[in-house]
């Protein structure tokens, strides 16, 4: 578990967490999920509860992942203005977030997964990857290199973490 923990996380992260804090933070998860009452009794100031829809392990993952990684927001605009800030004023983007205020969700995601797929080409662009269960916002996205979405996939699935390709998932659910 834990060694699937630590590529999942050095996958989703792209460069933009240590080894340390990767290691840090898949050793918390294996152990949450191994054994949850002892976590919690270990780690009382943890706010989490049978309530969660997620498992703990996953509930460790997720909010030790800092903004830079894990982008949440309830609009595709504040959404892709994370993304942007995340990348540093030194990175171009062709579309500004202000353009995807009066768009549809799926035109706004569409146009943000475009314009992701373009950059870093030499890793297959990037992939917008819905990931783990809504909790307060309405969308909760990562960013995945298009080289890697396979094998993300493949490792959430084996960790019980529920990812998808955002631009597909949100395809899908438009036309149910």
């Amino acid at each position: 578990m834990k060694a699937a923990l630590i590529e999942l996380i050095s996958k989703i992260s792209s460069g933009c967490m240590s080894d340390a804090q990767i290691v840090q933070i898949a050793d918390e998860a294996a152990q949450a999920y191994a054994d949850p009452e002892a976590f919690l009794a270990a780690n009382p100031d943890i706010n989490y509860d049978d309530t969660f829809p997620i498992a703990l392990g996953e509930w460790v993952v997720v909010g030790s992942l800092p903004d830079t990684v894990l982008f949440q927001a309830d609009t595709y605009m504040d959404l892709f203005e994370q993304i942007v800030a995340s990348f540093g004023p030194g990175v171009a983007f062709n579309i500004k977030p202000k353009q995807l205020a009066k768009t549809e969700a799926l035109t706004a995601l569409n146009r943000i997964q475009i314009q992701m797929g373009s950059m870093n080409p030499e890793n297959g662009g990037y992939t917008l990857l819905n990931f783990s269960q809504l909790l307060d916002d309405e969308i909760q996205l990562v960013l995945v290199y298009g080289n890697d979405v396979a094998r993300v996939l493949e490792l959430c699935a084996e960790v019980g973490i529920n990812a998808a390709p955002s631009l597909e998932a949100l395809k899908v659910a438009v036309h149910v």
